[in-house]
């Protein structure tokens, strides 16, 4: 059983990260494609619904491929957050078995590995089982992570897509016509019995609705996104207090589809965001409660997007969130400076390109400037590149009955 979500495009078009598919898109260049209908993102096997093979069987045994290669380099030489390099790969081959037609368990093994780094940076078992019921999914195990969870940048940070590539524990994801919603659980450090530290969990909801017609021109939703740390449990050794923050956003998006030639869509996307800490212990992060205004105006073209970013901060701070946004430093050489108002705008130039079907590459350049220090003028650049691909081996429905 396959059902597929309809790809939102809540700021950055991620797609060619999330898409089974990742070069596999269609040109936008007819003005009755959608805007989340141009490329879609299986919220069951990897690629069965963009290439065809719908016709998943019990007992089918798949082998699966996930390659990313990555590099971002930050020239970032403010106080916030300083300029680093990430270079490196990421491998995650996998076994895919189909016990029944809308249960599929993914098992295998994560590699990644930085390059100027001759060890490898992780080596880990990954397991997933999805489990679906109508246009709802339930994932146990190695849920659908970081840039799947479809959040803004400043509650969560682009870049754990190459730093917190996995997240364990448990998920749901609906997908019904107007409605989209994803909420995740992920356990990010078990404590044990007179553990040296803390056990860390964080969690939260990603959430779209769809108010514009059906076949229209205009895509207009309204997003609900909140996140939630906690750091603490009561069977460790340390003295040290609870910590728990809610970040959440509300916001308007809306999309407009041309049919020009060159010009293809107008897109909009403008959020309130807040931030609370909820912790006992008072002290813990320099501010108590904050907000901020994220606006985003994007000109999509057949040659690159080209995207405005603007944020204002207030007291703002999101441990999951991207370090650009956050209203105190996360530098090594001046940890203690915070910047209660912060006001930056992003300029970005994006473009995808089209290998195969199974194979994307994404360039970006961002330049980025400090409205609060004129003189200040940092950048990124950076470019990736995805590889998703799965051959069906055979089915073994025949020789193996169990758990039926």
């Amino acid at each position: 059983m396959l059902i597929t979500v309809e790809s939102a495009r809540a700021q950055l078009d991620n797609r060619a990260f999330t898409s089974p598919t990742p070069g596999g898109f269609r040109p936008a260049t007819s003005a009755s494609i959608g805007d989340s209908e141009q490329r879609r993102d299986s919220l069951d096997a990897e690629i069965a619904g963009e290439k065809g093979e719908r016709g998943i069987k019990a007992g089918d045994l798949r082998l699966s491929l996930n390659a990313f290669v990555f590099f971002k380099d930050n020239e970032y030489f403010n106080k916030i957050i300083e300029g680093y390099t990430l270079y490196g790969t990421q491998l995650n081959p996998q076994l895919t078995y189909y016990p029944l037609k809308n249960l599929r368990l993914d098992g295998g093994v994560f590699l990644w590995k930085d390059f100027g780094n001759p060890e490898l940076q992780q080596v880990r078992p990954t397991f997933r089982a999805t489990w679906t019921t109508g246009k709802q999914q339930i994932i146990f195990g190695n849920i659908r992570s970081t840039l799947h969870h479809n959040y803004i940048e400043p509650l969560f940070n682009f870049e754990r897509v190459m730093l917190n590539p996995l997240e364990e524990g448990i998920q749901t994801r609906f997908q019904g016509k107007r409605l989209f919603f994803d909420q995740w659980v992920d356990w990010q450090r078990q404590q044990y019995r007179y553990s040296n530290y803390q056990e860390e969990v964080a969690g939260g909801l990603s959430s779209s609705y769809r108010v514009s017609p059906d076949n229209s021109k205009w895509h207009v939703a309204i997003p609900f996104q909140f996140t939630a740390i906690h750091r603490g449990g009561q069977i460790d050794t340390l003295d040290k207090p609870l910590q728990t923050v809610f970040n959440g956003a509300l916001g308007l998006e809306a999309r407009y589809q041309l049919a020009g030639p060159t010009v293809q869509a107008l897109r909009f996307n403008g959020y309130g965001v807040g931030y609370q800490d909820y912790s006992f212990t008072r002290g813990l992060f320099p501010y108590r409660r904050g907000w901020g205004l994220y606006l985003n105006g994007t000109v999509e073209t057949r040659y690159a997007d080209l995207m405005v970013s603007y944020w204002r901060g207030s007291n703002f701070i999101s441990v999951l969130g991207g370090d650009l946004y956050q209203g105190a430093s996360r530098t090594v050489s001046n940890p203690d400076y915070i910047e209660p108002n912060r006001q930056i705008v992003i300029l970005r130039l994006m473009r995808d390109f089209r290998i195969s079907d199974a194979a994307a590459v994404t360039a970006r350049v961002e330049p980025i400037f400090d409205l609060n220090n004129s003189s200040l003028f940092d950048y990124s650049f950076s470019m990736y590149f995805n590889f998703r691909q799965e051959w069906l081996l055979g089915n073994v429905s025949r020789r193996m009955r169990a758990g039926q």
